[in-house]
Parts: structure tokens; sequence; C-alpha cells
């Protein structure tokens, strides 16, 4: 009942934060983003010009990418899935294979956290406009829009399409969980018994790439498992409309940019 004023506090609040946070990175001494020092204001406002933002030893940028915006998501689904035990006085199959999803890819990300150290969001991306509305705004309130949509669109699925649609998430976090613990496991210990047999190739840069195991299957292997999870999110929603499938597309587009991306920085 109360999204928009959530929504929009949400909005309020990051563009506040990311204008702190560009002022801020005008002090001395402080780690430059490397693609954040354009000279345009606009363009570093927006990317972040500052690194890895720090209050002591805390991590904002490490904090708002995982937590915030990841259990907003989920509160946001248990909000929506109550919303529709009041209006029909249970909850829909489809409601609960959409929240437990999501709520087990949440859980995923913290329970991997330090995964995400050695991620591009983190190692290499500014923390500014970018990054502080994507965590705080976007993801909790456009990821949670199929539990939104099943509140105004309620769906019963047959036993059949549940197992098709819950064997289609675990396909796909079989591949996004095994190709990311290789390649976290490959750039944080490239010793490691489990994967020192990997074959690599060296790039311009002087870097290394997994070309077998996970990463022998596809260059971006771990990015096609997560698609697949976006898209078994959507499939309880039904086909009547297109608006649940917003984030399989956006996803879609999104992956594609950052495997462009991951090529252009080898």
């Amino acid at each position: 009942d109360n999204l928009i004023q959530l929504l929009t506090a949400a909005i309020v609040f990051s563009s506040i934060m990311s204008c702190c946070l560009y002022l801020l990175s005008f002090r001395k001494g402080v780690l430059l983003s490397s693609g954040g020092q354009s000279g345009n204001p606009i363009y570093d406002f927006f990317i972040g010009r500052e690194l890895n933002p720090r209050t002591g030893m805390f991590d904002w940028k490490a904090f708002c990418e995982l937590v915030p915006g990841l259990v907003g998501w989920v509160i946001l689904d248990i909000a929506f899935a109550h919303k529709q035990f009041v209006s029909l006085g249970y909850i829909t199959n489809s409601m609960v294979l959409v929240c437990f999803f999501h709520f087990w890819y949440v859980l995923d990300a913290l329970w991997f956290e330090k995964a995400i150290l050695t991620t591009m969001d983190i190692t290499t991306d500014g923390f500014g406009f970018m990054l502080a509305f994507g965590d705080l705004a976007w993801v909790p309130f456009v990821y949670s829009l199929q539990a939104k949509y099943l509140v105004d669109y309620p769906v019963e699925l047959s036993p059949l399409l549940v197992g098709v649609i819950l064997s289609l998430n675990i396909l796909g976090y079989t591949i996004f969980r095994g190709s990311n613990n290789q390649k976290n496991e490959f750039r944080t210990n490239p010793l490691s018994p489990k994967v020192s047999h990997l074959k690599t190739m060296q790039t311009k840069r002087g870097t290394k790439l997994i070309v077998s195991g996970w990463w022998g299957i596809a260059r971006h292997i771990n990015y096609f498992g997560d698609w697949l999870l976006g898209l078994s999110w959507c499939l309880p929603c039904g086909f009547e409309h297109l608006v649940p499938y917003f984030y399989a597309v956006y996803f879609a587009i999104l992956l594609v940019h950052r495997d462009r991306r991951d090529d252009h920085a080898c």
C-alpha cells in the first residue's frame, strides 16, 4: 500500500548519498577509480569517482552492494506475499516459488559474501549514482516485480509447470554457483588443488583466463546461469503479460554489456 512512498524515499536517499559521495571524493589522498576521472562532472557523478569510500574500516560500497538492497528485496517479497494472503485468503504456489527463488538467491549472495571482493563492481567501478541508486532503489523495487505482479494477477500453476520451473532454477543455480566458485577460487588461490589443473590463457594485460572446466564450456558461463535463474523467476507469472518478463529482458541486455566490457578489459 505504501510502495510509491518507499520507492520515492529510496530514490531521494540514494540521490543525496550520491551527492555526498561525489563531494567527498575530492578529499586529499582518496583512491579514485580509473573510470571516474573523465573530467566531465555529470559522467563522474554517475559512474563514481572514489573507488571504495570508507568510514574507518567500514566499506560503504561493499555494504550497499550486499545488504540494504538485497535484504530490502526479500522484505518487499514478504510484504507482497502477505498482501496476496490478505486479498485471497491463501498464497498461490506461483508466489511461493518466486519468493523462495529470490530468498535463495539473496541467501547465496550473503553466504558467499567474500566472492564479491573479486568482482569488477568492487575492484574497478567507482561508487557513484549508478551503484548507489542501483543498490538502494533499483534492486529491491525492480527485482521484486514478479511478486508485485502476482498480488494484482494471481496465478496458480499446475504441478507439471512447477516441476519444470523448479528444474530450470536448479539448472541455472548449478551453472551460476559452480562457475563462480571456480572463478573465485582461481582468483584468490590459483595453486589450490581445486583449480590448479585448469587450463589458462594469457591476456594482453598480463592476467590469466580459465579456458577449461566450467569456463571451457562458454566464455561467460556464469552469466548464462544467472540469466536462467532470472528467467525462472519470471515464468511463475504465466504468459498473460510481458511486464513480469521485464527483468529477463533487462538482465539479458545488462549481461551482454558486461560481456563486452569484460572482453575489452582483457
